[in-house]
């Protein structure tokens, strides 16, 4: 007898996933840097953690942010570092790459090359959702940053 094991291929929870988008979506519209000061500002956050917010593209409907975490205290590959789509239209903002990961699937099959999670994009937006909150909780001062 022959036990073929099928793996259960991930539903992403969409209600869930949408509450997120719009929720990070009014985040960061608080944290979104002007284009007056070049598109980019550097927030400090508790002690020594600092994350620098860029705009790289910014169109009528969309703007793509980078997000970067800076601590010269820790190696590159630890350093977060996120780029978000926000959708203006729809006000929802969605993680479009995340550290290595250079274009976030809706799911992924488990096990895989690259092991990513099942559900990889779904935790890069609930990442986001809970920096977001330490950040807007926490308080936070900006400053101008020069690219």
């Amino acid at each position: 007898m022959t036990t073929v094991c099928i793996a259960k291929r991930h539903v992403p929870d969409l209600p869930e996933l949408h509450r997120a988008y719009e929720t990070n979506y009014m985040a960061l519209m608080k944290l979104l840097p002007s284009t007056e000061d070049g598109g980019a500002r550097l927030y400090n956050v508790a002690q020594s953690l600092q994350f620098a917010v860029r705009i790289l593209e910014n169109t009528r409907y969309t703007t793509l942010l980078e997000i970067c975490q800076h601590n010269d205290e820790l190696p590159d590959f630890l350093r977060s570092h996120m780029q978000v789509r926000l959708y203006h239209d729809a006000r929802m903002a969605e993680v479009c790459v995340s550290q290595q990961i250079s274009r976030l699937l809706p799911s992924y099959d488990y096990p895989n090359p690259a092991m990513h999670q099942r559900d990889e994009k779904e935790q890069c937006n609930h990442f986001l959702a809970e920096w977001l909150r330490f950040c807007l909780a926490h308080g936070y001062s900006a400053q101008a940053l020069a690219y």
